[in-house]
């Protein structure tokens, strides 16, 4: 009964009870999210355009903020070593698209995602032999981004909100808006969706396909960097920041793979439920750390019920 009264009663009692805390756990849990499907987001449009699982992504993410990082110590100003990293990802997306995706075209999905494991073993070393393998700090105050917080009494209580993390959350917005509007609107966008609906259509008329790679790899390179910089800022930046980046897969599980909406949904989804567990549940019964694991128990589970994600398109195979 006491197990019961733990689990069922007094998380919720203590919600109500101090909602100035549950708040504050909820902004923790939402800018977690809205990172997590950034993130997520990349891995999203490579493989709705080709096919690719791209297990780099989680490299690009440090591979992007190490690059900005090391032009500002070689004397670079923030904004000019933002937009020669943004160089820097566009070489990355041309490479990749001409040494490794153009000769292995029609190649089993199985190689492709070996080559992106590959893409990833190389940027770590050649990283490490250009950056060196030591933490760095981020160029946060530089790049003009704010560091101070924001304090707010609700229901009595004290909320307090950073500046850097609601400059993410408003930059993240902004950058997810502009690219649907770019996948929408443009006829660029309408090629890619077009590409990632049916491969042999889009190339029957005239949709160049190593074009939309470079693309799209090069978006996911604006969406690493982007990434890179808000992680950054909040942990430093390292070879560790990969291992962060892995946790968009438990929000493809749970979106779905093809799906733009249901990484964003799905990313917000795991950052708030993950940072209310781990509160409420998680430190009182468990003693703490479900941050590591429960995003991937809850898409083991929702797995089990719908394989393709939440919001992911049922395959039905006619034999």
């Amino acid at each position: 009964m006491d197990l019961a009264y733990q689990i069922l009663v007094k998380p919720f009692a203590d919600m109500v009870s101090a909602p100035d805390f549950l708040m504050q756990v909820l902004w923790e849990g939402l800018v977690s999210g809205v990172l997590y499907a950034l993130i997520a987001l990349g891995f999203v449009l490579i493989f709705k355009s080709s096919r690719v699982f791209n297990f780099a992504q989680g490299i690009m993410v440090v591979f992007a903020a190490l690059s900005l990082v090391g032009l500002h110590e070689h004397g670079v100003p923030a904004w000019l070593a933002v937009l020669l990293t943004l160089g820097i990802m566009l070489v990355l997306a041309v490479a990749v698209e001409r040494v490794v995706l153009r000769p292995l075209v029609n190649q089993p999905d199985i190689i492709l995602f070996m080559a992106t494991i590959g893409i990833t073993l190389f940027l770590v070393g050649f990283g490490e032999l250009i950056f060196g393998g030591e933490n760095k700090r981020m160029i946060t105050e530089q790049l003009g981004i704010p560091t101070g917080s924001f304090e707010f009494e609700p229901f009595g209580g004290l909320l307090s909100i950073q500046q850097a993390d609601l400059t993410a959350v408003v930059g993240a917005v902004v950058l997810v808006a502009v690219l649907i509007l770019f996948l929408n609107r443009t006829r660029m966008g309408r090629a890619i969706r077009a590409l990632g609906d049916d491969h042999q259509a889009a190339m029957s008329v005239g949709i160049s396909l190593s074009t939309i790679w470079v693309v799209v790899w090069f978006i996911a390179g604006i969406i690493a960097l982007a990434t890179g910089i808000v992680w950054g800022a909040r942990a430093g930046v390292s070879f560790a920041l990969e291992v962060i980046a892995y946790k968009a897969l438990p929000v493809l599980m749970l979106g779905g793979l093809e799906s733009v909406p249901g990484a964003i949904i799905g990313g917000v989804a795991i950052g708030l439920l993950e940072k209310l567990f781990e509160i409420y549940w998680g430190q009182p019964l468990l003693g703490g750390n479900t941050e590591t694991w429960f995003a991937y128990v809850l898409a083991l589970i929702v797995l089990l019920f719908r394989p393709q994600g939440i919001f992911g398109e049922k395959i039905i195979e006619r034999v």
